[in-house]
């Protein structure tokens, strides 16, 4: 049912209007909020009533009218003091009461519904019964974006896009978990790869600037069936994992765009390691010094250029060649030829894979 902030408003608001005062009370008898001082009714009463098959009672000049949920008595609104007709007021009263108890519920219920079906934690043809209940459209293009905020303890990444992401175009935020957030967001079927990332991209920048939030985003594949929708969302989720392994410093993720990562990722632990074992033998990744990592990520960057690595770092070509000479001997791989920089750049993805995996058993 709704919270006491909602009621009080409500009948604070209904109050103002009608000249009349109100008194909520649960199906325990006790008043949970009220608009005047006055006397309250016995609690024994009010259970009476609740109990009984009546919609409304008169005791004295109060007017008493059940607030039910699913044919049961939840709370019990007392009406009195208007001059008019505390009774129209009362039955007024409940009507917006109930009627804001309605919407709350059905805004439960989607958020429960695309919690299960993210989770693949409902039938076939229960999504589809369901969804006509909730009036949600089966046949729609739809993708999921993760968003991962890491410090934002206060919600204020989920009000931002509430505000920036309303129910009302087609789009469900929910909260998984301290650090993550889900949006499910109806898209038109002419958007392209571009007008997707836009969205990422919308998402990153106006977190960065109203919420001062350093955030990751990641998204899926479009799709166009409710039942696809926790596809979408294992994809993005894939994207957001493989990009923590691999691509660090990205801050948007695309499950298409994963590029070897996406191969490693899905690699046995066993496989991986001795892939390791065979480019590495028994010198061990972390035993090789920062600046030479450096120097030879670099050297990936200008696509194995010598000239223009040693320009970038300010180095003499002479000092970038014995750097490279002396990971020659460590690992018996030399980074100018193609095939071992390849076989170099693939196994420290691997082992970034395999650290990866050693942590999350601990």
């Amino acid at each position: 049912m709704l919270s006491n902030t909602i009621i009080q408003n409500t009948i604070e608001a209904l109050s103002s209007v009608t000249r009349t005062e109100y008194i909520v009370y649960d199906d325990c008898g006790h008043v949970i909020v009220t608009t005047t001082d006055g006397e309250r009714l016995k609690e024994e009463d009010i259970i009476t009533f609740c109990e009984s098959e009546a919609e409304s009672q008169v005791v004295g000049d109060r007017h008493l009218f059940k607030i039910e949920d699913d044919a049961e008595c939840k709370y019990v609104l007392e009406a009195s003091g208007n001059l008019e007709d505390p009774n129209i007021m009362g039955k007024v009263a409940v009507v917006q009461l109930q009627g804001l108890a309605q919407a709350y519920k059905e805004k439960l219920d989607k958020t429960s519904f695309y919690q299960n079906l993210i989770l693949d934690n409902m039938l076939l043809v229960d999504i589809h019964n369901r969804a006509q209940k909730l009036h949600i459209d089966n046949d729609i293009r739809r993708i999921v974006y993760i968003i991962e905020t890491k410090s934002d303890h206060d919600g204020m990444a989920m009000e931002v896009l509430k505000s920036l992401y309303l129910p009302q175009s087609g789009n469900q935020i929910l909260s998984v978990d301290e650090q993550n957030i889900i949006l499910i967001k109806d898209i038109d079927k002419k958007a392209s790869r571009e007008n997707i990332c836009d969205i990422a991209e919308a998402i990153l920048d106006t977190l960065n600037t109203e919420a001062m939030l350093k955030v990751r985003v990641s998204y899926g594949l479009p799709v166009n069936e409710l039942k696809d929708i926790s596809k979408s969302y294992k994809e993005a989720k894939m994207a957001l994992d493989v990009g923590s392994i691999f691509y660090s410093s990205k801050a948007i993720l695309s499950y298409e765009n994963l590029g070897i990562g996406r191969l490693i990722y899905q690699l046995p632990v066993s496989l991986c390691e001795l892939f390791v074992k065979e480019v590495f033998g028994d010198t061990l990744p972390e035993n090789i010094d920062e600046e030479t990592l450096m120097t030879v990520n670099k050297f990936f960057e200008n696509n194995l250029n010598v000239s223009e690595t040693s320009r970038q770092l300010f180095i003499h070509r002479n000092t970038l060649v014995y750097r490279m000479e002396k990971l020659q001997k460590e690992i018996g791989l030399d980074m100018r030829v193609f095939e071992d920089a390849l076989t170099f750049k693939i196994a420290m993805m691997v082992v970034d894979y395999v650290n990866y995996l050693h942590k999350l058993q601990k």
